[in-house]
C-alpha cells in the first residue's frame, strides 16, 4: 500500500496528515479554514487519494501559514508515499472545465520541483480565503513533493470557478502519474533509472 502519514508542528500550525494513494476518495478534512477544506475535499474526490488532515493553526493571524504548511505535508506525504516511484505512469494532464472557467493541467513525477503558474483570479478573497494563497499552497506542495507542475487558465471569470476548477485538474492530473502501469510495473520510468 502507498500509505504516508506527516506529523508537522511548528510555531505556527500543528498538522496531521494521512494520504493514500490507491484509496477512493475518501476524505476527513479540518483545517479551520472552511474554503480550503472545500477544495481539499474535491482534490481528494477527483485524485480518489484517501486523505485525512487535520490542521490547528495560527488562523487569527490569517490563512497564509495553515495554507502553507499543509502544503508542504501534503507534498512531503505524496513523496514518501510514492517510494522509488517504481511502475508508475509518471506523466498525467488534464484539460477541466468548470462552468465558465477551464483549466490545464499538466504534471511530471520527476523529482525535479518546478511550478509555471497561470491562473488570473479576479478577486482578492474568496469568502475570507486570500485568493493568492493558491500558488503558495502549489508552490509547497511542489517543492516537497518533487514534482514539475504546470497549471493554465485558458478561460474564467468568477474566482470561486477558477480556483476550484485548479484543484480539481491537478487531483485528476496526479491520478493519472501516480497510477501504476500494469505493463511496466517493475520499472522506473526514467533511461537514468531514477526519479
Amino acid at each position: 500500500m502507498r500509505i504516508a502519514e506527516i506529523n508537522r508542528k511548528t510555531n505556527e500550525t500543528d498538522i496531521s496528515l494521512k494520504l493514500n494513494l490507491d484509496g477512493s476518495g475518501k476524505s476527513e478534512i479540518k483545517t479551520g479554514c472552511g474554503f480550503l477544506d472545500h477544495m481539499l475535499t474535491l482534490f481528494a474526490s477527483h485524485a480518489r487519494f484517501d486523505l485525512s488532515i487535520t490542521c490547528k493553526g495560527d488562523t487569527y493571524v490569517d490563512y497564509h501559514h495553515t495554507v502553507e504548511d499543509i502544503g508542504i505535508a501534503l507534498g512531503q506525504a505524496l513523496k514518501e508515499a510514492l517510494g522509488d516511484k517504481r511502475g508508475i505512469i509518471r506523466y498525467g494532464s488534464m484539460l477541466l472545465p468548470m462552468d465558465e472557467a477551464l483549466i490545464q493541467t499538466a504534471v511530471d513525477i520527476s523529482g525535479r520541483d518546478y511550478l509555471s503558474f497561470g491562473l488570473s483570479i479576479p478577486a482578492e478573497k474568496v469568502g475570507d480565503f486570500d485568493t493568492e494563497l493558491v500558488e503558495e499552497f502549489f508552490l509547497s506542495l511542489v517543492r516537497n513533493s518533487g514534482i514539475t507542475l504546470h497549471i493554465n487558465q485558458l478561460a474564467g471569470k468568477n474566482s470561486h470557478h477558477i480556483i476550484e476548477g485548479t484543484f480539481k485538474s491537478v487531483a485528476r492530473a496526479l491520478k493519472q502519474a501516480v497510477a501504476i502501469d500494469s505493463a511496466n510495473a517493475d520499472e522506473i520510468p526514467s533511461t537514468k533509472g531514477v526519479l
